[in-house]
Order: structure tokens, then C-alpha cells, then sequence
């Protein structure tokens, strides 16, 4: 016979018979944030509970290996599903940084916790090629960009409706014009004009 937990027993339980024993205690204080079900107790699985849990061809879908990925899968996921906003997001602000000539090249990386809009991290490099420290990239970037998952879906439109990721199925997500009538989800001309504190518009 099954028991029911509650979400605060199984907090607590991880923290006292997982965390406290495998991570050193002073590396843990009062600040210490920890991330446990943080959007409740996981109850409802598979298509009632969610939708898009596996995924295919993620290298192909983006960069064909030459740049990093994830490991999230966009087919089959709604917007609020961060593989699938969050990479499209990342990757216009990445472009935005270039194509404002802040640097030759960049990543962006986000992380999050669901049930966290806010993202945990946020990580910029430009492999070298910053005209600017990253540290200052990353502080615009910061500014120009929302990287809340619902932001997302308002700001890159991604509730549209109708067919819009039919395409997505063959050929990519990304460098394409013809997924969108304003290019805004993965087009070559999809990027922000930023304006860093004390710089102007780049």
C-alpha cells in the first residue's frame, strides 16, 4: 500500500539524508538556496501531465555539432518548456552580441529550475573576442533580454497558433526565415540592438 509523502518530507529527507551527507558544511549557511520540487510534488505523469518528454536529432535541430548544446530536445515541446524557448532566446541574444560588435563570437548560457521563472544563471563567452570584458557583456545582455520562460513566449511570439513548428520537423530550427512573417523565431536577422549603461546603442 502506497503512503503519501508530503512535498515537505521529501525537502526535508533530501536535505538531511542526501545533501547534508555528500556536501561538505561549509559549503551550506542560511543563504544556501535549495531547489527541491520547487513546483510541488510531481504526481500527474506522461501526456496529462506533460507534453514533449523525449526528443531526436537535438545536434542537427541546432548547430551540427560545432556549437554547444543542452542536451534538451525542441520537437514535440510548447513554449513553456525552456529546451525549446529558452535555446531560441539564448541564441538571439548570442547573435545580438555579434551583430552589435561586441564580440566575434559568443555563447549564452541559461539555467533554471522548474517552477523558477527566473533563470539561476546566466553565462556569456565570447572565446576570447569580447571587445569588452565578458563580465560587461553579460551585464547587457542581462539588461536587453527576459529571460523568463513566459517572456519568452510573448516576446518571440511563440503562441501564435496554427502550424508555425510543422516546419521545424525537417531542416532545422535555426538560420531559417520562413518561420515566422517577422523572422523573429530563428531567422539570420533576428537580433536586438543593444544598449549597454554608458555606451549608447552599439
Amino acid at each position: 500500500m502506497y503512503r503519501i509523502v508530503s512535498n515537505d518530507q521529501i525537502a526535508a529527507d533530501l536535505k538531511e539524508h542526501v545533501i547534508k551527507p555528500v556536501i561538505p558544511e561549509k559549503y551550506l549557511d542560511e543563504k544556501t538556496i535549495f531547489h527541491l520540487n520547487p513546483s510541488g510534488r510531481f504526481v500527474i505523469g506522461g501526456p496529462h501531465g506533460d507534453a514533449g518528454l523525449t526528443g531526436r536529432k537535438i545536434i542537427i535541430d541546432t548547430y551540427g555539432g560545432w556549437g554547444a548544446h543542452g542536451g534538451g530536445a525542441f520537437s514535440g515541446k510548447d513554449p513553456t518548456k525552456v529546451d525549446r524557448s529558452g535555446a531560441y532566446i539564448v541564441r538571439q541574444a548570442a547573435k545580438s552580441v555579434v551583430a552589435n560588435g561586441l564580440a566575434r563570437r559568443c555563447i549564452v548560457q541559461v539555467s533554471y529550475a522548474i517552477g523558477v521563472p527566473e533563470p539561476l544563471s546566466v553565462f556569456v563567452d565570447t572565446y576570447g573576442t569580447g571587445k569588452i570584458p565578458d563580465k560587461e557583456i553579460l551585464e547587457i545582455v542581462k539588461e536587453n533580454f527576459d529571460f523568463r520562460p513566459g517572456m519568452i513566449t510573448i516576446n518571440l511570439d511563440l503562441k501564435k497558433g496554427g502550424h508555425r513548428f510543422l516546419k521545424t520537423a525537417a531542416y532545422g530550427h535555426f538560420g531559417r526565415d520562413d518561420l515566422t512573417s517577422h523572422g523573429k523565431l530563428s531567422s539570420h536577422s533576428s537580433q536586438t540592438s543593444l544598449r549597454p549603461r554608458n555606451m549608447g546603442s552599439c
